[in-house]
């Protein structure tokens, strides 16, 4: 069994970990999504969380295919409305979520938004939050006519939330909720881990959109945002940059 500790300030941080799971588990069940793997939920508490043990190894060529290919048929199902109905967190800060109608107004809100919001230093608030606030609606339109369609998002999808074993991927550590299914692919280019055969899977069953690398640039800097609150300013300079990006695309 492996045992994970609350180390937060919220007490149901484990509890919501364990939804998400739960949550990937059946949609991957019912809809016999192949390849992905989620682990048993032995028990959780406000204070603990006992899974399953995935004794893991490297990745192979193999592997990563499988992966590519597993949350490609995961994203081809298809949701009701964007968000979740409770919230849920992003490491060790809250992802409010809530079900909207519209993919762009949900993204900008509860994702971008959110987390200028969440910004101390009012200068750094002021030099990241006023040029999204610019182009809200601008953005919001444009992310609604490039989502196709609601997706089970992973949330947090980077190489150290993937264990691999001889049963294949299995996914850890999420942060799920209804959205654009390019926000995961997005997030696996942020830290590297990824093989371009992982890219070439996906895209084989679920090709990825024209607009994708504009996307990315959006997308990522939620996290930029949410790395920045919670770790200071080695992320900042990576924040102004996806700004700038953004203020290039959009006027």
């Amino acid at each position: 069994m492996f045992h994970k500790s609350n180390s937060s300030q919220f007490n149901d941080h484990l509890l919501q970990e364990a939804k998400g799971l739960e949550l990937l588990r059946q949609t991957i069940q019912e809809h016999q999504v192949p390849h992905l793997n989620i682990p048993k939920i032995e028990s959780v508490s406000d204070e603990q969380l006992v899974l399953q043990k995935v004794n893991s190894s490297s990745w192979n060529p193999q592997l990563m295919e499988q992966l590519g290919k597993g949350l490609a048929h995961l994203h081809k199902v298809k949701a009701s409305y964007y968000g979740l109905e409770d919230d849920n967190y992003i490491g060790l800060n809250p992802q409010v979520n809530g079900q909207f109608d519209h993919w762009g107004q949900f993204f900008v809100k509860q994702r971008l938004l959110y987390q200028t919001n969440l910004i101390k230093d009012p200068k750094v608030k002021k030099l990241l939050e006023v040029p999204i606030l610019e182009r809200q609606d601008l953005l919001e339109t444009w992310l609604n006519r490039h989502c196709i369609h609601p997706s089970l998002v992973h949330g947090d999808l980077w190489s150290g939330n993937v264990l691999f074993d001889e049963q294949g991927p299995w996914l850890i550590d999420p942060a799920v909720y209804y959205g654009d299914r390019e926000v995961d692919l997005a997030m696996t280019e942020m830290f590297g881990g990824f093989s371009e055969g992982f890219y070439q899977a996906y895209d084989e069953v679920y090709p990825r959109t024209s607009v994708y690398p504009q996307k990315k640039v959006i997308y990522n800097l939620y996290h930029y945002l949410n790395h920045y609150n919670l770790f200071g300013n080695s992320y900042l300079q990576s924040c102004r940059s996806l700004v700038d990006q953004i203020q290039y695309y959009f006027g």
